[in-house]
């Protein structure tokens, strides 16, 4: 039987779905749906070891927010798509307004498809040192850190012991993590974002995991942000294949096992949606900007 790859708890909720369970009726798993700016936004939450084991993910809250009007590039996407990401950022977990804040992105800058979190801290507004060495002028901004940490292959270190390093030095009351992730279908990949409390596992939606970054191995609250830039060949091809003469040919069987997936414009695609989280970041983190001001102060 063929294992659905997805990282994305919304799908996973889907596929109980089409396996007979209803993901709201389900005992320990409550899903809702919203709007925020005018785009959707669903929240799963997973309340106890039954709802976990049922979704393949820990007890926590999953936020997932479908920007397609981003794609579509419809009048002021961009603005309410960076509203929406801070506000649901914001509600995910509320800090007090002078709490450091570390910002990790996670994955590999050289290949494009991963380097959703590494492109998402260039974009992030960082004032640890402002606030240190110029109160006078930047004392009412939250003291806020990025880290692009790379990847074990490039820096002979896990993302998470270097993590956990920095985390020790700097105290932040938080971190967050932002990775690339991989999804069942085609059509989220790059227009959906995902918001987690209960940390990642890096490198998991692609069966290469690493150690978990999460409150039990870093020792502060872990909020992971996470872009589906991917899907697995033989889930896509499941996909197709359904509804048509082939659809009960078991996908597993055809040729392409182990391939990944990921759209033909994925630079221009990463560029944008990095932005987006590098900006609601800002606008969470920062209360008093606006879009137009991070704008400025980044340029």
């Amino acid at each position: 039987m063929l294992v659905c790859r997805t990282d994305l708890a919304v799908e996973a909720a889907q596929l109980l779905r089409e396996q007979g369970e209803a993901a709201g009726r389900l005992e320990g798993v409550q899903s809702i749906e919203s709007l925020r700016e005018g785009y959707g936004v669903t929240t799963v939450r997973v309340l106890n070891e039954q709802g976990a084991q049922a979704l393949g993910k820990p007890q926590g809250t999953y936020v997932t927010l479908e920007l397609d009007g981003l794609l579509r590039r419809e009048e002021g996407a961009f603005p309410r798509a960076v509203r929406a990401l801070a506000a649901e950022l914001n509600a995910l977990l509320p800090l007090p307004p002078r709490a450091p804040v570390l910002v990790a992105g996670l994955g590999n800058r050289a290949i494009t498809p991963d380097a959703v979190g590494p492109k998402a801290a260039d974009n992030t507004l960082v004032t640890r040192h402002l606030v240190e060495q110029a109160a006078e002028h930047f004392g009412s901004f939250r003291p806020v850190t990025a880290l692009a940490a790379g990847v074990l292959g490039t820096t002979g270190m896990e993302s998470g012991e270097l993590l956990a390093a920095v985390v020790e030095k700097i105290r932040p009351a938080c971190v967050l993590a932002v990775d690339a992730l991989a999804a069942r279908s085609a059509a989220r990949l790059c227009r959906t974002v995902q918001l987690a409390d209960t940390g990642i596992t890096p490198g998991a939606g692609v069966g290469n995991s690493r150690k978990a970054l999460n409150a039990q191995t870093l020792g502060v609250p872990v909020v992971a942000i996470g872009v589906p830039t991917v899907v697995d060949a033989a889930t896509l091809a499941r996909d197709l294949l359904a509804g048509s003469e082939n659809g009960e040919r078991e996908p597993a069987a055809l040729q392409g096992g182990g391939l990944i997936v990921t759209p033909k414009d994925i630079d221009a695609q990463v560029a944008d949606i990095s932005k987006v989280i590098g900006y609601g970041i800002n606008l969470a983190l920062q209360p008093g900007l606006t879009v137009e001001d991070v704008d400025m102060l980044l340029s």
